[in-house]
């Protein structure tokens, strides 16, 4: 495996383990539908949880969630939409960003960081 692949790897199990120590139950684990993919669906409190992932060694040239773009933000809600309907869940869907510094361990959760700019339905 490439190493910037185990790299994100590290940075998704880090990103699980800090959401099971507070309290997230995981449901998924890069979910795909077509080309989209999700990284970490969680609930906690009666919330479907989409959470991103964002891993870098240093934030040199910016922070880890700045790299989630519109382009992202879209395709992610797209595949959120499909867990949902495939898994016919009714729960209220929060979006949130982890990002993962590796070169000091930190993880920031930034929950509801986005909302869907998809008009559907």
């Amino acid at each position: 495996m490439a190493a910037h692949n185990e790299f994100g790897i590290e940075g998704e199990n880090k990103a699980a383990d800090y959401l099971v120590r507070e309290g997230y139950t995981i449901l998924d684990r890069n979910w795909k539908s077509g080309r989209k993919e999700l990284d970490i669906v969680a609930e906690k409190d009666g919330i479907l949880v989409v959470i991103e992932v964002k891993s870098r060694k240093s934030n040199r040239y910016g922070n880890p969630e700045e790299a989630v773009t519109p382009s992202k933000i879209r395709n992610t809600v797209l595949a959120a939409d499909a867990y949902i309907r495939y898994n016919r869940i009714d729960l209220p869907v929060r979006f949130d960003i982890i990002s993962v510094l590796s070169s000091g361990d930190v993880v920031n959760h930034i929950e509801d960081a986005f909302r869907s700019p998809v008009w559907y339905r």
